[in-house]
């Protein structure tokens, strides 16, 4: 397993990525409401990334995705294709999965919406999904295994009855959109990795009401929960620091729970 370790001119860089991929997220918060169409947020997304950030869509081609963001809503638990005929209702939920390249780096986030008023239901699995982020994002330092995050995921997702999806993880990035590790939302095998600093990776666990298997329908691309309940998903890009972690893709609106420099 060859994981890289970051320079500090690779660090600078993935901070521009970073901020701009969670600027897209803050641009598009208000867009996301009943009767528009995830076809039309794309295109808002892209634009913005394309015309107002000069940077590049890395999903945009990825393998023949052909959009610049992924939109899943509802039981749609990752990679959601948007489409022009996908109009939201009131109380939909909506994660919008943005990847933005700018001087050759990565900077990869998501982050769950609600078109309209939630049901109690969705508004708690969010909330519950947020929450498992935050707790592995704190944990983060060098020297502890890489599994403990995804055991400490899985432990408190489950206090909740909820459960994590196994098929897919967090991974490391940089140069790279996906680069070693694998980072798994669960208790599994982790490949005997100790977090070292300069480490750049994505925490992203994705988070059902029901059962954690899925399906994959017949576009190839969107992954639906098997048993339809509804899914959700946060995720953040960070860097290993001496004594903590750096995340790249915070937001303005987390200010106040989260630090973008977090010490263990």
């Amino acid at each position: 397993m060859a994981i890289t370790i970051k320079t500090e001119d690779d660090i600078r860089k993935m901070r521009v990525a970073g901020r701009l991929a969670a600027e897209v997220l803050e641009m598009i918060k208000p867009h996301v409401v009943p009767g528009v169409s995830t076809g039309e947020l794309d295109r808002l997304c892209h634009e913005h990334i394309t015309v107002k950030q000069d940077a590049i869509s890395a999903c945009l081609g990825y393998h023949g995705f052909p959009k610049s963001v992924c939109i899943s809503v509802n039981d749609v638990v990752c990679h959601g294709i948007p489409d022009n005929e996908k109009i939201l209702k009131n109380g939909d939920i909506v994660n919008i999965d943005v990847t933005v390249i700018k001087d050759g780096f990565h900077g990869d986030t998501s982050a769950m919406f609600i078109a309209g008023t939630p049901s109690i239901q969705a508004e708690r699995l969010c909330k519950v999904t947020q929450e498992s982020l935050y707790l592995a994002l704190r944990m983060v330092r060098p020297g502890i295994r890489l599994r403990t995050l995804g055991a400490a995921i899985q432990k408190f997702v489950e206090g909740h009855d909820y459960s994590v999806v196994r098929d897919y993880c967090g991974h490391g990035i940089g140069e790279g959109f996906h680069e070693e590790p694998q980072v798994l939302h669960y208790d599994g095998d982790d490949g005997g990795v100790v977090l070292k600093k300069g480490m750049a990776f994505t925490i992203e666990p994705m988070v059902n009401t029901g059962d954690y298997r899925i399906r994959t329908m017949k576009d190839g691309w969107t992954v639906k929960t098997k048993d339809h309940g509804l899914s959700a998903q946060y995720e953040h890009t960070l860097v290993v620091t001496d004594d903590g972690c750096e995340i790249m893709t915070l937001r303005n609106d987390e200010e106040g729970t989260l630090s973008r420099i977090l010490i263990a």
